[in-house]
């Protein structure tokens, strides 16, 4: 058997992801004096859903009562899952932090002159971010995705191992003081625009370094999108009216988020959009902000402000949904030491409860948490002062399987991007989720061979997330058996007190309810 090349490095912080979340600890952790590498799948600044989207942040100046309204109205809405004090911090650390990227990006200003700092265009801010990092002195490597992460005897983390699909090199360990996990949700490769990467890897990586995730049941979020197409941006779809195939208006629920009424209409014909109430202003910014929704219609030759056009639904997963690892303490941490959580890898019920914060919520967690993360992660290298010569625990040797990976994908989306399955939740559809989801895991367990192919190792990987995530995601939808927020049973029953469903486990899943107050 061949024996691949290794490229192997030594940093302060080693940052996995090269998002949002990833880009801003980059800078934070560089400015803090560390040396810092980021590992990113695709190519950092392009790869993941802000990339190319138009991302708006929960913005909100310290005047008057302006912070403390915000936040009563997520509590609010968050149904008994938030935390004010989360909230507040992320709120205040978006204020200060993100107009510093004006060195590297050129904001606009709106009609009354003022400095639009709340909403940007997202392909030019995540070339900002990238260039702000390279200039602060990080270290990024594109194209080559994390696979595991290396641990001391006593399981602290001490970086990670990966392959590169760009290079000479197969293979890349980079040893690190400390680690910090910005790969972003899992949208079960439904396709959505910059969701490609998005398959689950940084979860489990966590999983197998002891750490637990929360809030996986609210991933039943599902976007509107033009039909035949993955352009899901539903800024507009606030103004929208939808009609069936009759012509008759369809009633509309309250929540922007609940798009249960359209599941159900889909399943016997078609759903038509009416965006003639969309305000002029917001049609004449939306080729600055979201340059490809226009582009999208246009390719499509409709007019979505004059003419009806056809929808479908595109599940979107974890990513604007609300599940990820479980956030244990104030400073992102996981309780695995050395290892830190940013972005839509991290629960963010801490700031958005039960309902999805998808665009100005998530995008600030991902901002605060980053900046968070990479903060802790210099605290944590400075006060263990380890060695990085200390020795690891050896990575696990990579295996490939040699039948059809075809199939194992087909039944995580079968069971993942169905709307009727995840809108509409019994005890006897999750039992039947689970148990197609379990023998879609048992086949990822069959004989396997050693194969040093570097995109073949990534596809078995990708493939272990994505089943690994949908049955974390099942299990805690099980364990949920009301209906809060994004989760809905069918059945629902009544519950007392509003808890935290944990879940993890790697050959066997498992679930656990805690109080509240136990995560704060």
């Amino acid at each position: 058997m061949r024996h691949a090349p290794s490229r192997r490095l030594e940093t302060d912080v080693l940052i996995i992801g090269g998002g949002l979340a990833g880009c801003w600890a980059a800078i934070t952790a560089a400015q803090a004096g560390a040396k810092v590498v980021i590992v990113e799948k695709g190519y950092c600044g392009t790869s993941g859903v802000a990339a190319s989207a138009g991302p708006g942040h929960w913005f909100i100046p310290p005047e008057g009562t302006l912070r403390r309204d915000a936040i009563a109205r997520r509590l609010e809405m968050a149904e008994g899952l938030g935390d004010a004090d989360w909230m507040e911090t992320i709120i205040d650390r978006t204020f200060r932090t993100l107009p510093t990227i004006a060195s590297h990006y050129r904001y606009t200003q709106d009609d009354n002159g003022k400095i639009r700092y709340h909403a940007l265009r997202g392909p030019e801010y995540l070339r900002a971010l990238r260039q702000k990092a390279l200039d602060s002195g990080v270290i990024i490597l594109d194209h080559s995705p994390a696979m595991k992460l290396l641990r001391h005897d006593d399981g602290s983390v001490a970086g990670a191992t990966g392959v590169s699909l760009k290079s000479e090199l197969d293979q890349w360990s980079i040893r690190a003081g400390a680690t910090i996990l910005a790969t972003g949700g899992c949208a079960f490769r439904s396709h959505l625009l910059g969701s490609s990467n998005n398959t689950g890897d940084g979860l489990l990586m966590a999983a197998e370094a002891g750490a637990c995730f929360s809030g996986m049941e609210f991933s039943a979020f599902f976007t509107i999108v033009p039909a035949t197409t993955t352009m899901a941006r539903t800024m507009i779809y606030s103004f929208a009216r939808y009609y069936d195939v009759a012509g008759h208006e369809l009633e509309r629920p309250a929540s922007p988020h609940n798009n249960h009424f359209l599941a159900e209409v889909l399943r016997t014909g078609p759903v038509f959009c009416d965006l003639s109430r969309v305000p002029d202003d917001i049609r004449s910014q939306l080729p600055q902000i979201s340059p490809n929704v226009p582009l999208t219609f246009q390719r499509l030759g409709i007019d979505p402000f004059t003419q009806r056009f056809p929808i479908s639904l595109v599940g979107e997963g974890t990513i604007p949904g609300v599940g990820g690892i479980r956030v244990t303490n104030r400073h992102a941490g996981c309780d695995v030491p050395g290892l830190y959580v940013a972005g839509d890898v991290a629960s963010r019920e801490p700031v958005t409860g039960a309902i999805s914060g998808g665009g100005a919520v998530n995008a600030a967690w991902a901002l605060s948490s980053g900046c968070i993360a990479a903060e802790s992660a210099v605290a944590y290298i400075r006060k263990q002062r380890r060695s990085l010569k200390e020795p690891i625990i050896p990575s696990p040797e990579y295996e490939t399987v040699t039948r059809d990976h075809k199939a194992v994908e087909r039944a995580v989306q079968d069971e993942m991007l169905s709307p009727h399955k995840q809108y509409f939740r019994t005890a006897f559809s999750l039992e039947k989720s689970s148990q197609a989801l379990e023998a879609a895991w048992q086949q990822l367990s069959g004989d396997t061979v050693q194969n040093t192919n570097a995109r073949a190792q990534l596809r078995q990987h990708e493939l272990k997330a994505l089943a690994a995530a949908s049955r974390w995601c099942t299990a805690s939808a099980l364990a949920r058996k009301e209906s809060r927020g994004i989760h809905y049973r069918t059945d629902s029953e009544t519950a007392e007190t509003p808890m935290h469903i944990l879940s993890g486990g790697i050959a066997n899943s498992w679930t656990r309810s805690v109080p509240v107050k136990a995560f704060s």
